[in-house]
């Protein structure tokens, strides 16, 4: 039967379904946030300078930008699960061949086995943000979907307290004890066992994955139609429209300054407060953890302050006061800029799911499209994280690479306040019924 649109959060019927996808957006926060551990660790055990510690970021963020399009390809051919079930196989498929990569112990192909688990996050991500947007009132998509997201903060914990137990091993030692091991002949094989602790991790997270895979395939979709009665398999979205929308291309720019903003702050902020902390790596990763709390609180919080102001408002006012932090570390880094890089993810918590949200409202049959190259814009984190390495390494100071998150938010508090003003053809969500199979 037809069910008219409530005023409920989610579409009535499809409870247990938001549930599941909504435990997807927990579950791609662990190799996103694993990076964050995987840096400072390969610069030890494969002697890496930051430049090339931040390929890391690229090969990760590359599989976004180049299989997002795709993704939303496949889910505008075969519906939302097809895709989300292609993308939990890549997950998989990418984690498990960490343990081959740290037995052969060649930092190619952890790269490669990250480009293959990103594959199956943009299948993810395009199809999960675009999904909880739909699936509902289309003028409560932000909240929906900050609803949704504010589980991502909570497997981003997960990944960095499993990196910082099990990936770190606490032992770092110093540069006459790394001449005298070298001297005697027991220092690879130090770097050797640096590099196995790694496989491990990755071998649990994908048989997690693998369960999730079975618990979607068995899970019950809504078919979106529109007044003609096209199924979402029918409703082929037209790139050339996409154009047409200024709100969804503002997005698109706001999406890539963004993530590169969370991503270069996350995974140099253990190295920050090595440098000006002076704190050991196990230590620096439970103040990432830390940053990472305050991201959930943010989270949860802001999606209930978004009853009360408007979600852009909202984004734009967080933005101000990021620039704010993030300037702190710059000219202070010391304990207080420390401090102030951690209490930025309190401020940047409602940014990426809110920018989609913004992006895709009015994009009907778009949408699958729309979102791709949203979640292409992901490649951000490829692009700024080693842009800051580089700064880094040539300015010798770690601080002064953080320039690159305040122009990112400055952007956004643009498009918060101006860019995301809805334009262009007519809004196609009135047009898009769900219907409910029995």
């Amino acid at each position: 039967m037809n069910v008219k649109e409530s005023t409920k959060l989610i579409t009535p019927g499809y409870t247990i379904t938001f549930i599941l996808v909504t435990a997807l957006f927990y579950l791609w926060a662990l190799p996103n946030n694993l990076n964050d551990v995987l840096i400072p660790q390969f610069m030890k055990a494969f002697e890496l300078n930051r430049l090339e510690a931040g390929l890391v970021q690229s090969a990760f963020y590359a599989g976004y930008f180049l299989l997002s399009f795709p993704a939303a390809k496949v889910m505008d051919r075969f519906g939302y699960k097809a895709g989300l079930l292609t993308g939990l196989l890549l997950f998989s498929i990418g984690s498990f061949l960490f343990y081959p990569a740290s037995v052969v112990g060649v930092y190619g192909f952890f790269l490669f086995a990250l480009f293959i688990i990103a594959s199956g996050l943009a299948f993810l991500e395009t199809g999960a943000n675009s999904f909880i947007a739909v699936l509902g009132p289309s003028e409560s998509s932000e909240q929906r979907l900050n609803l949704a997201q504010a589980f991502n903060p909570l497997g981003a914990m997960t990944g960095v307290v499993a990196g910082t137990l099990f990936i770190f091993s606490g032992t770092e030692h110093s540069a006459e004890k790394v001449q005298a091991m070298q001297t005697d002949g027991t220092y690879q094989a130090y770097l050797q066992s640096e590099i196995a602790r790694v496989g491990p991790t990755y071998l649990f997270i994908g048989a997690i994955v693998l369960l999730f895979f079975v618990l979607i395939w068995k899970a019950k979709f809504p078919e979106f139609k529109n007044k003609a009665g096209e199924d979402e398999v029918h409703q082929h979205g037209q790139t050339s429209m996409l154009v047409k929308y200024p709100h969804f291309l503002k997005g698109v720019v706001a999406q890539f300054f963004y993530v590169g903003a969370q991503v270069g702050t996350w995974s140099y902020m253990i190295p920050y407060l090595k440098d000006y902390l002076h704190k050991s790596e196990k230590e620096a990763g439970f103040y990432l953890l830390a940053s990472l709390a305050m991201f959930g609180v943010g989270r949860f919080a802001s999606t209930a302050l978004m009853k009360l102001v408007p979600a852009s408002k909202l984004m734009g006012i967080y933005s101000i006061c990021n620039m704010i932090l993030v300037s702190v570390a710059v000219l202070m880094p010391s304990a207080i800029g420390g401090w102030s890089l951690i209490v930025t993810s309190f401020f940047m918590s409602i940014m990426f799911p809110t920018i989609f949200a913004l992006g895709v409202k009015g994009l009907g049959a778009n949408t699958k499209l729309g979102g791709s190259f949203i979640i292409m814009a992901i490649i951000g984190g490829a692009v700024w994280t080693p842009v800051m390495g580089l700064i880094a390494d040539k300015t010798t100071s770690l601080a002064l690479a953080m320039i690159v998150p305040i122009i990112a938010y400055l952007y956004i508090c643009y498009y918060a306040f101006v860019g995301s003003k809805p334009g262009g053809p007519v809004n196609f969500d009135e047009d898009q019924k769900i219907i409910i199979a029995h």
